[in-house]
């Protein structure tokens, strides 16, 4: 990575000044470009907290409803709404909290104090109190407080996984007092470590003008937008609460004016207003998104926001970083290739030898650990570091009377040292590509005498062939691409790999067979420039910066498609804070991408993705049968309740009525429709727009006036066949209840255990009902004998039989939706 030096800070560089600047140099250097504070943090109150938690109108709502229903002496439906509160304002105050964490997470992998040369002498300093043009000096194992150039230093190498993601150690070296501009070499950020050495830095930006500053800024700048469906629930809510409140003043005012006095009137507004109040749907909501986040904590997926669960289930594009996700995050012995009579055996062997003991570099690490350090008899006596600009690590060993040079390095730069013929230098050319194009880090090995005295030695080696190492692809990665794409769902690595690499590791992993690929630099260029039709077509993006990674999963977002990011590091916050579901990695992940992230995936298994996204199709199936059975179930009830006293009739429900209702549609609605995914649930594409195509709509809207018009007749016939108003009643509210019973059997299927006990209690209550007098009595019923009961039950199942249209339309509708999420409008 590098930067580009803008006019006003090219002074700053100072080439070969390494006196640092003096103390008034400083101060107006701080006026002009302020102090180094990258993550500025300022704890809140609680009650600072709970004042942001109490702008949610959602609990609002809730709060007035139920303290209607205490009104009305619904104390237990009140209850219920205050209990729903209670995980509602647990949460929204849990994500204020969370937003805290955050910042304090991303503090903690930036520098606390530095040692700051200046021409007054070298002290440790504050790392905030540093500017640009400040001389600074970084040891081994310390984080670099800012971002700059390296002004001194000798075998650097510098640990960027933070901001990069990859885990190769990062050789740098100072900058040549005549390089007009710094090269990729000489910069160093905040956020990332030296492992080797001793530099002198630059800093030429600090403050949020750091690379980690704009991070920082992208993981606290940016609101958490609420979902479809939240923004679907909110207006539904909305609306039938104004349609509600306004059908109870019309209906006390004409009950009032038919002469029926002013307790007919409130106990007419009273009932329907129990029975039009939609406090159902949002406790539904809740409900169903606590038990999809249970579901996918079971299934290693820690949901940190539950709305998550319902987003996760529209994703139409997963965007995932290469490192520690797709693959393991470590590097492994592949594959050996030895030259000549160099045997496979002791080419591992002369590559263990070339490693350092006590490096930390994952290559190092890979070589120990497939073969000893030295042979027996074998004592280091010298090492020759690798540098980016060597390229190259020579170390030379004693044994008995034999002093042995052992090199390994970048494979070119291994066969410069040793005399190959064109022979070899063919079968070199060709065993180099095959490991290349296999998606391997290939180092070469050679070998020869060592001279004697102190020097490197730098020709004449004997080569001994080229080892292969990968980081390989994770398990069942591969299998669960596979699940992705029959679900309709993409998938794209991002790396800071090479092209060929990443094309190698998508062939691998099974994004395609001929990936398509493009650098993070085009990709950059072509989404400035306005293009969004490339899109749909990319597999790999190779050279990206963490910039170009946000950027991408922007230009998703801003094309329609519902996109999911996964990450471990510091680098991957921007965009796991811009994409609709940010996946964290809770292994290997940073302290800074869990708290970003909605979703962290305890066992970093890209399969448990999938098995998020099939919970997440699963809910939203299970919450549109739940609305469409309450809004079935509402309209007939609403709909008699307000219509019969309108037209002079007696009040079709009492308050008790409502209330045993309400004891069948709770259950029913919330859980009755609670079915696990199966392999169904990952068919088709994912799901697009509201709540409700237009057909189901006119599905729900049908059967709930049929049922209406079945309640209604049903009550008016009876009291025109002579039947007494207690009667009627009964008879409508069996017409009711067995329609209610009637939608859950077809919206369910009787899938669950709890589906089916409703439908036998409500079988049970009709018996009761209309052949004991004495259980009739304590519900202010009227016996009507099972006959009666019977036929005004198939009734209401007759009038529920549409429904059925509705649970037909749900195959047909996740065939044909696209991933593809336009605005969400009227439709529910």
């Amino acid at each position: 990575m590098k930067r580009k030096v803008p006019p006003e800070r090219e002074a700053l560089l100072r080439a070969g000044d390494l006196e640092g600047i003096t103390d008034s140099e400083a101060s107006s250097l701080r006026e002009r470009f302020g102090n180094n504070v990258i993550a500025e943090y300022q704890a809140r109150s609680a009650r600072q907290l709970a004042g942001d938690t109490a702008r949610d109108p959602m609990l609002w709502f809730l709060l007035v409803t139920s303290l209607v229903f205490a009104g009305l002496g619904e104390l237990s439906d009140a209850a219920v709404l205050m209990l729903a509160l209670v995980p509602l304002v647990g949460m929204d105050f849990y994500l204020h909290r969370r937003t805290e964490a955050s910042l304090k997470g991303l503090r903690s992998a930036l520098a606390t104090r530095a040692v700051v040369i200046r021409r007054s002498g070298k002290r440790a300093v504050a790392a905030d109190e540093l500017v640009a043009g400040d001389l600074v000096l970084v040891t081994a194992g310390e984080a670099f407080p800012a971002d700059g150039v390296i002004a001194a230093g000798d075998d650097l190498q510098v640990d960027e996984s933070s901001l990069t993601g990859e885990a190769y150690p990062v050789a740098k070296r100072p900058v040549s007092p005549g390089e007009p501009v710094p090269v990729e070499e000489n910069w160093v950020f905040a956020g990332t470590r030296l492992l080797t050495g001793a530099a002198q830095v630059r800093l030429l930006f600090t403050g949020r003008e750091c690379l980690y500053g704009e991070i920082v800024a992208a993981a606290t700048g940016t609101r958490d937008e609420r979902t479809p469906l939240q923004l679907a629930v909110a207006g539904l809510v909305r609306l039938l609460l104004l349609v509600a409140v306004a059908i109870c003043l019309l209906l006390a005012g004409i009950r009032l004016y038919q002469g029926h006095g002013l307790i007919d009137a409130f106990l007419s507004a009273a009932v329907l207003a129990v029975a039009a109040i939609p406090e159902e749907f949002p406790v539904a909501l809740t409900f169903f998104l606590g038990v999809g986040a249970f579901r996918l904590a079971k299934s290693k997926a820690l949901v940190r926001r539950a709305v998550a669960v319902e987003n996760i289930g529209r994703v139409g594009v997963i965007c995932s970083d290469k490192t520690g996700t797709i693959t393991e995050g470590r590097l492994l012995l592949q594959e050996l290739r030895g030259a000549g009579d160099t045997s496979d055996e002791r080419l591992l062997e002369l590559g263990a030898m070339a490693a350092r003991e006590a490096s930390h570099d994952p290559l190092d690490e890979a070589l120990r650990a497939a073969a000893p350090f030295a042979p027996s008899g074998w004592t280091l006596v010298r090492n020759f570091p690798f540098t980016e600009a060597r390229r190259k690590e020579v170390a030379i060993w004693e044994g008995g009377s034999e002093t042995l040079a052992v090199a390994k390095g970048a494979p070119e730069t291994i066969a410069v040292l040793c005399d190959l013929s064109p022979a070899q230098l063919a079968q070199f050319d060709k065993v180099l590509s095959e490991l290349s194009a296999s998606g391997q880090k290939v180092i070469g090995c050679a070998f020869r005498p060592a001279p004697k005295g102190d020097l490197e030695p730098s020709d004449s080696f004997n080569f001994a062939g080229l080892i292969g190492i990968s980081d390989p692809v994770r398990k069942g990665v591969r299998e669960a691409v596979v699940i992705a794409h029959g679900a309709g769902i993409r998938v794209v690595m991002v790396t800071g790999d090479h092209p060929r690499t990443a094309a190698a590791i998508a062939r691998e992993a099974g994004l395609a067979t001929n990936p398509s690929i493009m650098s993070g630099d085009e990709l950059e260029q072509r989404i400035d420039g306005g293009e969004r039709s490339f899109l749909g077509a990319l597999d790999v993006i190779a050279r990206a910066s963490p910039s170009q990674k946000a950027k991408l999963v922007e230009a998703m977002r801003e094309d329609g498609t519902v996109t999911a990011v996964t990450g471990d590091g510091v680098n991957d916050v921007p965009a796991l804070k811009a994409a609709d579901i940010g996946i964290a990695m809770g292994l290997r992940g940073t302290q800074s991408a869990r708290e970003v992230a909605a979703i962290v995936l305890m066992d970093d298994n890209f399969a448990t993705i999938i098995k998020a996204i099939a919970e997440g199709r699963q809910l939203f199936a299970n919450l549109r049968r739940s609305f469409a059975f309450l809004l079935i179930v509402h309209i007939p009830l609403v709909t008699t309740a307000a219509a019969v006293p309108l037209l002079d009739f007696p009040l079709l429900y009492l308050p008790i009525h409502i209330v045993v209702l309400e004891l069948f549609i709770h259950p029913a609605a919330i859980l009755g429709f609670q079915q696990k995914p199966g392999p169904a649930a990952m068919k088709g594409v994912a799901r697009a727009g509201g709540l409700f195509s237009a057909y189901q709509v006119a599905a729900i809207i049908i059967t709930g006036l049929a049922v209406a018009i079945g309640v209604g007749w049903q009550f008016i016939s009876a009291l025109g066949d002579g039947a007494s108003v207690g009667e009627a009643r009964t008879l409508a509210f069996f017409v009711l209840l067995s329609a209610l019973s009637a939608t859950l059997a077809v919206l369910s299927g009787l899938k669950n255990l709890s589906s089916r006990l409703v439908v036998c209690a409500a079988a049970a209550f009709v018996l009761g009902i209309a052949c004991v007098s004495g259980v009739a009595s304590w519900f202010d019923f009227t016996t009507v004998g099972w006959k009666a009961g019977l036929l005004a039950s198939g009734l209401g199942i007759l009038f529920a039989l549409p429904g059925t249209s509705f649970h037909l339309a749900n195959g047909h509708r996740l065939a044909s939706e696209g991933s593809r999420t336009p605005a969400v409008g009227s439709s529910i």
